[in-house]
């Protein structure tokens, strides 16, 4: 529980890259049932494209804005920002790219090297 805590701190610009991310992808899965509903269901409705039609087209913009926040922050190169603007139109590409720029340090690191205790060393006295 302490790493997902870490991981959605929204204290950080990462904290909110990888809440965005998760809201783009879920609005991503609700506007393709809605989709569904209205284009290929038995008695076909609209509701579900118009409530998450607005929330996904809300939820791209703010999930390309804290990735050129997050772009600027953590100094990516031009293929990594080209690479968080094409996950935000792919379904579920917003959480490929956070899982893939989480695995090669695209997000910076979450503790310092010196803080990480490995097995074997001493720790230190607290009062």
């Amino acid at each position: 529980m302490a790493a997902m805590t870490g991981a959605l701190d929204l204290r950080s610009i990462a904290g909110w890259f990888r809440l965005v991310a998760l809201l783009e992808a879920v609005s991503w899965v609700g506007l393709l049932v809605g989709m569904y509903f209205k284009y290929l269901a038995g008695a076909p409705t609209e509701i579900g494209v118009k409530v998450f039609g607005m929330a996904h087209g809300l939820i791209f913009i703010a999930f390309v804005v804290v990735a050129l926040l997050a772009g600027f922050a953590f100094k990516w190169a031009l293929g990594a920002w080209l690479l968080a603007l094409v996950a935000s139109i792919v379904p579920l590409g917003s959480v490929i790219f956070l899982i893939w720029a989480d695995r090669t340090g695209k997000m910076g690191s979450e503790a310092p090297a010196a803080a990480i205790i490995q097995p074997g060393q001493p720790v230190g006295e607290t009062t």
